[in-house]
């Protein structure tokens, strides 16, 4: 907003092409980004410039410019009385009908449907649905990467295995170390605002091959937010202060470390990132620790991190991702489930008594996964020259974000600086500035 002007647009990046934006660096967006895994929820964003419209509200705006808002749905996490007799099974048969019905919906298209296959519960559920439904000559897609500091960078032996079983047209798509890097411009340039999270080359790619079969996919993104999947959610039962869990097992770092790690003009004189989960826990609807964790994450962490880098990564290609797990009429029906039902079985207990109905056991019962990607988590070599020169070149050092021993530790053991949620601090930090380069913040 400048003035009686109002400039909207569904991307920052937008907003920042058409100019007259105040670039200046928000030190409330860049502390969420530093510590609430890169995600700034709404209002911020990194600029001063720009606001962000909260998910689920409505604006009107008056030709006088008088404006009000109003939040049409939010996800209610209170226990129902009727509900108090239903067994594990019946919330299972519950689970899977309404999964069911949310598969089906996202069916309809004038064009093929496919899935975006890791191998997981989750995609996995969804092929066996969709092929459950008289989907015909199903399409999926499953990409993985040369492996780094011995860590494996592909789940395909689950993703063929869910293929098989099926018989599904499949498309298995391995990314070795110099297409990555070759793709790494092109997925900074797809995100609205920077993102953290290694998958957004691997979904960046995968998009890129998928669109040239397809034009639809449905996507397994949600679930672990919405059934609680997460290692984070079985700390918060029972605990005394639940947001000093929250913070615990989620943020990337303290308040006073980020005083040791960013240029001391941008950083914010408070610990805005706690406060925000603070407010947040407080509110009323969610009555226990965990429904508090999964009402935050659903409705902030979600929203900016999973659903967005899907979202973009899909339609740098002109691809529309489809999230049967986000159906509203699910997500309230998971509200109302208890905690225990869905942190059984380490996590999503009563999704995966449902999946056992459809899918295999295999892709079931295995320790969870999550979209490899190790040449972004164990930076070395060419990766390491490419975030050095990002990090060191005259625009980073005009800008100043961070403090310079910071980044010197950082650079002589890249490997050694790895948060809480097992994310690269080095790519953490790169990725910021290369997304700031690359649209002339």
């Amino acid at each position: 907003e400048r003035g009686r002007r109002l400039r909207f647009a569904s991307t920052l990046p937008a907003l920042l092409a058409a100019g007259e934006v105040d670039k200046t660096i928000d030190p409330v967006g860049l502390h969420h980004y530093m510590t609430f895994h890169a995600v700034v929820p709404p209002p911020h964003t990194l600029l001063k410039g720009v606001k962000k419209f909260p998910a689920a509200t409505i604006r009107v705006i008056e030709p006088d410019g008088a404006s009000r808002e109003r939040v049409y749905w939010r996800p209610d996490m209170t226990r129902h009385a009727e509900d108090a007799a239903l067994t594990a099974e019946d919330w299972r048969d519950q689970v899977l009908d309404g999964l069911r019905k949310a598969v089906k919906r996202r069916m309809v298209a004038d064009v093929p449907v496919g899935v975006l296959l890791s191998g997981g519960v989750d995609s996995s559920l969804i092929v066996g649905l969709l092929a459950e439904l008289g989907q015909k000559d199903l399409m999926t897609f499953s990409v993985g990467f040369e492996e780094a500091n011995g860590e494996k960078g592909d789940e395909f032996v689950y993703s063929d295995l869910i293929a098989l079983h099926y018989g599904t047209k499949h498309h298995q798509i391995f990314v070795p170390h110099q297409r990555l890097m070759d793709a790494l411009p092109g997925t900074i340039a797809a995100m609205s605002e920077p993102m953290v999270s290694y998958d957004n080359v691997g979904f960046y790619l995968l998009s890129q091959e998928v669109s040239k079969h397809i034009k639809v996919v449905q996507s397994g993104q949600g679930a672990d937010e919405v059934f609680g999947g997460y290692h984070w959610y079985p700390p918060m039962v029972g605990a005394a202060d639940p947001v000093e869990a929250y913070a615990r097992a989620f943020f990337d770092r303290s308040h006073e470390t980020l005083k040791t790690q960013l240029n001391g003009a941008y950083m914010s004189d408070v610990d805005v990132s706690r406060a925000l989960v603070e407010a947040h826990f407080a509110q009323a609807g969610a009555e226990t620790p965990v429904d508090k964790a999964l009402r935050l994450d659903s409705q902030i962490m979600l929203v900016d991190d999973p659903v967005k880098r899907v979202d973009n990564m899909t339609m740098a290609w002109g691809l529309e991702a489809r999230v049967p797990f986000l159906d509203h009429e699910l997500v309230e029906l998971a509200g109302r489930i208890p905690p225990e039902h869905k942190l059984a079985q380490g996590g999503k207990g009563v999704l995966k008594e449902a999946a056992r109905l459809v899918v295999p056991s295999e892709v079931i019962d295995r320790k969870k996964g999550y979209f490899p990607v190790p040449a972004l988590k164990y930076i070395q070599g060419p990766y390491l020259d490419l975030v050095r020169e990002a990090l060191t070149n005259q625009a980073a050092r005009d800008r100043g974000l961070f403090d310079r021993a910071y980044l010197d530790r950082l650079f002589a053991d890249p490997t050694g600086h790895i948060t809480p949620l097992q994310g690269s601090e080095l790519w953490q930090v790169a990725v910021l500035e290369m997304w700031m380069q690359q649209h002339g913040v």
